[in-house]
């Protein structure tokens, strides 16, 4: 009983392990051929991540032997960045409590809206907000921003405890599936939902959301209309949809198993947007559902609907 008990404590340790190495920050020496778009699709990133781990700009171009830091991948700051501030009435952005107090930050050499908001403790949405950026922003040296008062961060260049490593592999990195899940909601029988009568099950870690069971192949449709930001396999969620709302609320559809329609267009309520895939922790029809205001996660039971 002993023996295995410890072999299930070794085996936790090995995979928590190798989950913080591909969950790390990783640095990658470009290639012949490679641009944002082919390294973020490696990686299973957005290309907005991308530029904001490396301060980047629309217009930059990469260059053959140039080292890139691939941020960890996180759909909540993945939500933020895809957010459209501009064609928003109700612009996105988290927003701090006011009685948050702030201090100054100077930007430094290596600094990037990623590095500054992750070694001060804030999230990325946050930080944006608080600084009125948004997701075509470059920051300078000698830039004064604005962090919350209570981090202890320096104006020190970022660093981090994390492993980091240097590759320029061509494979694609895969994370293993790090969600779990909690309780079964009772949700309001008159709730919309992207599929048919779901059970609905809430899914615990860094972001709230829940599990929406489907049918086989079931059509996942629109419960919200707006523009299609991003396209794309997103680490640890699979295909993935992020739906922008005019208010800037962000419906976040993952886990698809198909997706039918494309980066730009407008969708309205009730169109198909894809397919249901397969859970990877149930092996059943279903697919994670999330909704992002204003930077961070809501209950999805109680998001806009058309």
């Amino acid at each position: 009983m002993r023996l295995s008990s410890c072999k299930k404590y070794i085996f936790v340790l090995i995979f928590t392990f190798i989950t913080a190495l591909l969950l790390a920050d990783t640095t990658y020496k470009v290639e012949k051929g490679d641009t944002l778009y082919s390294i973020s699709r490696k990686y299973q990133i957005t290309v907005a991540e991308l530029r904001a781990a490396n301060n980047l700009s629309e217009n930059d171009v990469i260059k053959v032997g140039q080292k890139l830091k691939i941020p960890s991948a996180d759909i909540s700051a993945a939500a933020a960045l895809a957010t459209d501030n501009k064609a928003t009435t109700n612009p996105g952005g988290a927003t701090l409590s006011a009685s948050t107090p702030t201090k100054d930050y100077t930007v430094v050499k290596g600094d990037t809206m990623y590095s500054i908001a992750k070694k001060n403790g804030m999230t990325l949405a946050e930080f944006m907000a608080l600084n009125g950026l948004d997701n075509s922003s470059v920051i300078k040296v000698g830039q004064k921003l604005k962090i919350a008062a209570a981090s202890t961060g320096t104006t020190a260049a970022a660093s981090t405890t994390s492993p980091e490593t240097t590759t320029t592999s061509t494979t694609t990195t895969t994370t293993p599936d790090t969600r779990t899940y909690g309780t079964t909601v009772t949700a309001d029988k008159n709730t919309v939902w992207p599929v048919k009568n779901p059970t609905v099950t809430q899914v615990k870690g860094k972001v709230g959301g829940v599990q929406l069971s489907a049918q086989v192949n079931e059509p996942v449709v629109c419960i919200r209309e707006g523009t299609v930001m991003y396209v794309g396999v997103y680490r640890g969620f699979g295909q993935v949809l992020f739906v922008q709302s005019k208010t800037g609320v962000i419906y976040t559809y993952t886990g698809l198993g198909s997706v039918s329609v494309k980066k730009g267009d407008y969708v309205v309520y009730n169109q198909q947007l894809g397919t249901a895939g397969i859970d990877p922790i149930s092996n059943k029809p279903g697919i994670t559902f999330m909704v992002f205001q204003n930077g961070q996660p809501i209950d999805p039971a109680k998001a806009p609907r058309n």
